[in-house]
């Protein structure tokens, strides 16, 4: 029986959490723009 590969596994949990994180931060910036985008200019 093969033995399992840790680093591998391991490997592939930081990838899969370091491209949510990635998702979530794009999301969160794409909502800002948009935001700033929406907001009227400042009257001065």
């Amino acid at each position: 029986m093969a033995k399992p590969n840790y680093s591998f596994e391991k490997r592939q949990r930081e990838l899969a959490k370091k491209k949510k994180k990635d998702e979530k931060d794009a999301k969160k910036r794409a909502e800002r723009e948009a935001a700033k985008a929406d907001a009227p200019a400042t009257p001065e």
